[in-house]
C-alpha cells in the first residue's frame, strides 16, 4: 500500500511538506539509525567531490536541517542552504545556534523557497549540491535545468541520493529493507509509518543513478560520473557545467 505523503505530478509538494513537517524533530536521529551512520560518509564524500576552495560560492539546495550545508561552509566556501520546510530549516538554524562554524569556515544562511524557482540570478555559484531531494520534486529534470541555471561554467552539480542497484537480487533485498523495515523508523519515532513508506514509494518513481547521468549529459554536463555506495542502495552524481 503507498505511503499517504506520496503524491506522483504537480500535486506532490503539499504532502511533501507534510511530510518533513512531521518528521523533522526526529529527521537527525532516524537518518542515523536507518543508515548505521553511513550517510555522514557518504555526505563528506560529495564534499570532498565538490572541491569547493575559501571564497567559493556553495548552494545545497533541500538542505533539510542543514548537515550538508555546515560541512560545505567548513571548506571556506560561503554558503546558501536553501530548503521549502520551514520545519527542517528551524533545526537548522538551531544547530547553527548551538555548534558555530569553526574559524576559517566561510557563510552561512538559510532562505525558504522552491527548489523549481530557486531566486538567485543566473551563474550564481561554483558549486551546487543536492542531498535526498531531488528524488522529491514534483518534476526532477525542470529541478535538474534550474540548478544547472544558477550554476557558473566550470562549476560543479553533486547529486546524493538513495539508488537502484543494477544487480537484481540485491535490488530485492534493499527494497524489502525500505518495504518493510524502514516504515517501523516511522512508527516508532514519529507515530506513522508512511513517514518512511514514502521512501521505496519515490524511488521507484525516480529514475535514479542512470536516469540523472542521463538527464545531466543532455544538459551538456561534461566528466559525468556515478559513484555507488554499499552496492548501489546510495549514489552520488557528480557532473561540471560546460
Amino acid at each position: 500500500m503507498a505511503s499517504k505523503f506520496f503524491v506522483p505530478g504537480t500535486d506532490r509538494a503539499p504532502k511533501v511538506g507534510d511530510l518533513f513537517a512531521t518528521i523533522a524533530p526526529r529527521y537527525d536521529v532516524i537518518n542515523d539509525l536507518q543508515s548505521f551512520g553511513m550517510h555522514r560518509l557518504w555526505k563528506q564524500q560529495m564534499v570532498v567531490e565538490a572541491g569547493l576552495q575559501p571564497g567559493n560560492h556553495a548552494l545545497d539546495v533541500c538542505c533539510g536541517t542543514g548537515d550538508v550545508t555546515f560541512r560545505l561552509a567548513r571548506t571556506g566556501a560561503d554558503t546558501i542552504g536553501f530548503d521549502f520546510s520551514h520545519p527542517m530549516l528551524a533545526v537548522a538554524a538551531e544547530r547553527a545556534a548551538q555548534d558555530p562554524l569553526p574559524a576559517g569556515s566561510g557563510t552561512v544562511c538559510f532562505q525558504q523557497g522552491d527548489a523549481l524557482q530557486l531566486p538567485f540570478a543566473d551563474r550564481s555559484f561554483d558549486v551546487v549540491t543536492i542531498s535526498y531531494g531531488l528524488r522529491n520534486l514534483a518534476d526532477f529534470q525542470r529541478g535538474l535545468r534550474e540548478l544547472t541555471r544558477v550554476l557558473k561554467p566550470g562549476g560543479r552539480l553533486l547529486v546524493l541520493d538513495f539508488g537502484k542497484p543494477d544487480f537484481l537480487p540485491w535490488r530485492w533485498v534493499y527494497f524489502q529493507y525500505l518495504e518493510r523495515i524502514c516504515p517501523l523508523f516511522g512508527r516508532i519515532f514519529c507515530g506513522d509509518g508512511d513517514t518512511h513508506g514514502y521512501i521505496l514509494d519515490s524511488l521507484k518513481a525516480y529514475p535514479a543513478q542512470h536516469g540523472v547521468d542521463a538527464a545531466l549529459r543532455e544538459l551538456g554536463y561534461i566528466e559525468t560520473r556515478i559513484q555507488c555506495f554499499l552496492g548501489g542502495t546510495m549514489t552520488l552524481n557528480v557532473g561540471q557545467r560546460r
